[in-house]
């Protein structure tokens, strides 16, 4: 590391206002809890080899080629590029190389450049997009994702580990015909997770309030709103000036530098892939055409290619609903609340039951909102068995009062005595500890803990308040919003304000007498500059041996004799 340079970017960092010194740091992934006293310390750090080494890894082909010609020539052109290199602590503000960064640059051993795109993606097909084919892929991932949210919401995803789906998961998606396979539940929430309609929370994805929003959308809006976010997570390295994204065959040398990056490379084109913002070949169907060069996707072109929405299905006498068509998906989704879907297609099938019956009550419907629901719904009204068997699950419902007592207790009433006696003594209600209190009974549990349990255990329950009203609640948990990222500014707060609070107000004497620490430090030979009093200098080759008292004691190589000099009057140091 050239003396000279580390002492012309700590200048440059103390002369940078606070915004530009943490995105420097951030930039550099410099820990916050580095003990660095002052400038000279960050700018020592900054240009060791190690640290130069990582900050290559993070550099973008551009910029790996601007750099390039920067060493060829010794300084980079003004623009976009060099100022990037600049924010990184790579050249100095005239664009001048440090000689550390063009060391680490050449000691760097460049990524080979292999298409890793090449296992997901036929980059070398001619053949046309077929956007019909890439509707119904769209269609059918859409279609996926909303089954995988549906799933979540039942009951949350588990996350293992190494940060993937669990196996158990896996398979309930694939049994219950979300997805076809293992690898689409992996994509599926890798995207959902990526585009903010899953979040992790104790080691499980849950659904954030962003995913219910996008279940009762439309099933264009809900590939656009998905493909948008998808195109704005997409790493800078791949996106063009304008705001679109380059061919999906250069995504893997993006970063020369980086061995992990092809592997990442190839991953997003899967996910592009499988949510049919690009084809088999890497080239972007009719309707993200125009996003491809940074305008937005043509919402329009894609409903066309889309199989259209239904908002009326048959009501059958088996208990059965057939939709004849893409049901629309918030019609889909209240259905799906008070019966099982069977079979999904075009035209999907659902079969009610005494038990899912049962559930839509439990979660806060009525019969008479049963039958408005499903007469307004059905093409052929409702029949009479699906009548009969809503009325006799709605008088069966609610035989179960649960509700807080106003003691900080939960009180379960029921006019059915007996009904009392058998949930007092099920096994699966034994965490309750129920215990029969005048003609109720009694648990030291929690209103909403109780009643879930007791309607888990297909009792017909109902959840009260203090006066007995009924409440509707909502089983669904849900992601929290996640905290906003603190700005670089605020993270690095506390290690800025510490080299603020050390910077001198005389900068190059406060480095000289750093240099001299170090030389005595390291017993090094050192070739110092001394100003005489006659104004001329004179420098001596000093093997520096001792710093106090405002003077450097050392050996002086060339008389060999031990020498002190005032350090008042050193105006240079110099390795020799």
């Amino acid at each position: 590391m050239a003396t000279s340079d580390a002492r012309t970017l700590a200048h440059q960092l103390a002369g940078s206002d606070d915004v530009a010194l943490a995105t420097l740091l951030a930039a550099r992934h410099v820990s916050p809890a580095v003990r660095w006293d002052d400038a000279f310390d960050a700018a020592e750090e900054l240009l060791d080899a190690a640290s130069l080494a990582r900050a290559l890894v993070d550099l973008t082909r551009v910029e790996v080629d601007a750099l390039a010609a920067a060493i060829t020539t010794g300084a980079a052109p003004a623009g976009d590029v060099r100022d990037a290199l600049v924010s990184r602590g790579l050249l100095s503000q005239d664009g001048t190389v440090w000689e550390a960064t063009a060391r680490a640059f050449h000691d760097a051993v460049p990524v080979p450049v292999t298409n890793a795109t090449e296992a997901v993606l036929d980059t070398a097909s001619d053949a046309a997009p077929d956007d019909a084919a890439e509707a119904e892929h769209a269609f059918t991932a859409s279609a996926s994702l909303a089954d995988l949210l549906q799933a979540a919401l039942t009951a949350p995803l588990g996350r293992i580990g190494a940060g993937t789906l669990g196996a158990i998961d896996r398979r309930r998606l694939v049994e219950a015909g979300s997805v076809t396979d293992a690898a689409a539940a992996d994509e599926l929430v890798a995207i959902a997770e990526r585009t903010g309609l899953i979040s992790v929370e104790d080691r499980a994805w849950l659904v954030t309030a962003h995913g219910i929003d996008w279940l009762n959308s439309s099933t264009p809006e809900r590939w656009v709103t998905v493909a948008r976010r998808l195109v704005e997570a997409l790493p800078p390295a791949l996106r063009t000036p304008g705001g679109g994204w380059t061919p999906p065959a250069d995504w893997p040398g993006a970063h020369p530098f980086d061995p992990a990056w092809p592997a990442r490379a190839a991953a997003e084109a899967v996910l592009w892939r499988r949510w049919a913002l690009i084809d088999d070949a890497g080239r972007a169907p009719s309707w993200t055409r125009p996003a491809e060069s940074g305008d937005d996707i043509d919402l329009d072109a894609l409903a066309r290619h889309l199989p259209p929405e239904v908002d009326k299905v048959f009501l059958q006498n088996d208990l059965t609903a057939i939709a004849p068509g893409s049901l629309a998906p918030h019609l889909d989704m209240r259905l799906r609340a008070m019966a099982r879907r069977e079979s999904r297609a075009q035209a999907s099938t659902y079969r009610f039951t005494a038990e899912s019956l049962a559930d839509a009550l439990t979660a806060g419907e009525t019969a008479a909102s049963l039958r408005q629901f499903l007469d307004e719904l059905s093409l052929t009204g409702v029949p009479q068995p699906l009548a009969y068997e809503i009325e006799r699950s709605a008088a069966r419902h609610g035989a179960l009062r649960i509700g807080p007592d106003g003691t900080g207790r939960t009180r379960i009433t029921s006019d059915d005595a007996a009904l009392l006696r058998t949930i007092a003594v099920d096994q699966a209600l034994r965490p309750l500890g129920l215990v029969p209190e005048d003609d109720h009974l009694i648990t030291r549990s929690g209103a909403d803990t109780t009643f879930w349990m007791v309607a888990d255990a297909r009792y017909p329950a109902v959840a009260v308040d203090e006066s007995g009203e009924r409440r509707t609640l909502d089983r669904h948990r849900l992601a929290g919003d996640r905290p906003a990222p603190l700005p670089p500014v605020e993270v690095y707060a506390e290690l800025i304000s510490r080299l603020r609070a050390a910077e001198d107000d005389d900068a190059d004497a406060a480095w000289l007498g750093r240099e001299l620490e170090q030389a005595v430090k390291s017993r090094a030979t050192i070739v110092v500059t001394v100003s005489l009093p006659g104004g001329d200098e004179r420098d001596f080759t000093i093997e520096a041996t001792g710093l106090g008292g405002g003077r450097l004691r050392g050996r002086d190589r060339q008389v060999d004799v031990e020498r002190t000099l005032p350090v008042a009057s050193i105006t240079r140091v110099t390795s020799s």
